[in-house]
């Protein structure tokens, strides 16, 4: 679904959940950024929209300074929570475009599946700014697309979407694609906008199955579907998870992620 603006606040109403249901990232994304730019226990690095700290803990194994930047009160005191065995880990409660932070002293800024919320005429900038010369800029985000091996149940889903989805937001409906390497490719470019170099991307694979009601929870923490009218979500809700028992009962996503590195020249 596309991102709807304004509904950064929907994740911290559901900051357990999120953590519990919301995927990390393989091992082999982080290698990705690691052979690009070695973090180290000198290195200091901001993550931006921590979340549920899915994305947080590969680098914090590195003994890096990291300060996290949330906006939501709830994930900053669960990570806080889950990550206070790292003494080198603190967390900032606010939008990452009115944090402040010192300039040109960073080695690392990263941020997964979180950036689409800063304006890129704010962000892009601000993260240069804080670079070291030399420094890196490393952007991803999951992707999931629907059940390709289940036709009758994506056709069946598809309708319910009709019904409630596309009926509560009173938009035309669309059909899902999955996301592919020229939108990756053109998410990297963005970068070059903003002054960066040696500009690259990387895609990697994973499927996940989950039960009809797991499956329901997790688009629980979905932001525009948390928005839709409480009686209309539940019945929403509730005819996604009959579908899917009515297919087989399991619900199998197809995940894409993308990585995007990005480096602040070194002179």
């Amino acid at each position: 679904m596309a991102v709807i603006k304004g509904l950064e606040w929907t994740f911290d109403t559901v900051a357990s959940t999120y953590e519990k249901f919301r995927p990390g990232y393989v091992e082999e994304l982080y290698q990705e950024i690691f052979d690009y730019m070695p973090i180290s226990e000198s290195s200091r690095v901001i993550e931006v929209g921590i979340g549920g700290g899915q994305a947080t803990l590969p680098l914090l194994q590195t003994g890096c300074e990291l300060t996290a930047v949330e906006y939501g009160a709830h994930f900053s005191e669960l990570c806080r929570e889950k990550f206070k065995d790292y003494p080198k880990f603190s967390v900032i409660i606010s939008k990452f475009e009115e944090a402040e932070f010192e300039r040109n002293v960073f080695d690392l800024v990263f941020s997964a599946s979180a950036f689409h919320w800063v304006p890129e005429e704010i962000g892009y900038p601000k993260v240069f700014s804080l670079l070291k010369n030399g420094g890196v800029f490393a952007r991803f985000a999951n992707h999931p697309f629907r059940d390709k091996g289940n036709p009758a149940l994506t056709e069946e889903i598809d309708r319910i979407y009709g019904k409630y989805y596309y009926k509560f937001y009173n938009r035309k409906q669309e059909v899902p694609q999955e996301y592919s390497e020229d939108q990756a490719n053109n998410r990297a470019l963005i970068a070059g906008k903003y002054g960066f170099v040696d500009i690259r991307y990387a895609m990697f694979q994973r499927t996940r199955t989950f039960s009809a009601k797991e499956y329901i929870t997790l688009l629980g923490t979905y932001s525009d579907h948390i928005a839709i009218e409480e009686t209309m979500r539940t019945e929403f809700f509730a005819k996604i998870e009959e579908a899917i028992n009515n297919h087989g009962g399991t619900m199998t996503i197809y995940d894409t992620m993308d990585l995007q590195l990005a480096r602040k020249p070194k002179e």
